[in-house]
């Protein structure tokens, strides 16, 4: 009996010393198995995956825009875009804005010593900025804007998620546009052409709506009052910086992710 004993306590502390190389051998992947399966595991998902696609659905998209660094107009825009994704890069966008233009509020018209009104400086009225001696709509536009519109190429090279509070994330993407521009400026509402170029970011909502900021900056001609040497009026190039809140409603509002 007492030779059994000793034979069983002998093959279960080899056993046990086998075990614990084993294990020293391994490491300890406690730790491992917890991140496996505990709470860690939930809580930090991987950024990689998409939860928004946007190929082959149509974007419709309501938006304000302001200009900035206006000298004598200040433009607030009311429009709207309409956009068909072909995939997740390129995309094909028909724009439109209607655009208020108020007297900012940096612009000064200056009279000398001497002047009949007296000397100094004042907020300019509409009628001093749009019509010249006669009481006739000018040709002087200052940078005066209503209708523009234009069709732009959209390329979206980046998609990404952002961390937010209380370990929720926000996907995003950046898109940069292109394209010609048309346009109506001045008093008199004068007829140009142009181009535009712009970059944006999209934030994902959910499924089918996301929050579009956007910063274009409008290229175009200004034909002025002045005439140059050949007796021909001046043309001016003008840029206007115009930033852009939109909301986007995607269309079918669900989305299928390629297997």
């Amino acid at each position: 009996m007492k030779h059994l004993l000793s034979v069983l306590l002998l093959a279960w502390s080899t056993q046990a010393l086998a075990q614990a190389s084993s294990e020293d051998e391994a490491g300890d992947v406690s730790e491992v198995d917890k991140d496996a399966t505990g709470p860690l595991r939930d809580r930090i998902r991987p950024v990689s995956g998409h939860v928004f696609l946007m190929g082959e659905r149509f974007e419709i998209s309501p938006a304000v825009g302001l200009s900035v660094r206006d000298a004598f107009w200040q433009k607030i825009g009311f429009g709207a875009s309409f956009t068909y994704h072909f995939n997740e890069d390129f995309a094909l966008s028909l724009r439109g804005m209607y655009n208020l233009s108020l007297i900012s509020g940096t612009a000064q018209i200056c009279r000398p010593e001497g002047d009949p009104q007296g000397a100094g400086c004042s907020l300019p009225t509409r009628e001093q900025l749009t019509q010249d001696v006669n009481g006739q709509l000018s040709n002087r536009a200052y940078g005066y804007m209503s209708l523009l519109t234009s069709l732009d190429l959209q390329w979206s090279p980046i998609y990404g998620k952002l961390s937010l509070f209380a370990e929720k994330f926000l996907a995003f993407n950046m898109y940069i546009v292109a394209g010609p521009a048309f346009l109506l400026y001045g008093p008199a509402n004068t007829p140009t052409v142009g181009g535009n170029v712009g970059v944006g970011f999209r934030f994902f909502i959910n499924e089918w709506m996301t929050l579009r900021l956007e910063v274009r900056d409008v290229i175009y001609g200004e034909v002025g009052a002045l005439l140059d040497r050949q007796g021909r009026p001046e043309t001016s190039i003008r840029n206007q910086i115009m930033p852009e809140l939109g909301l986007s409603i995607f269309l079918p509002t669900t989305f299928k992710e390629a297997r």
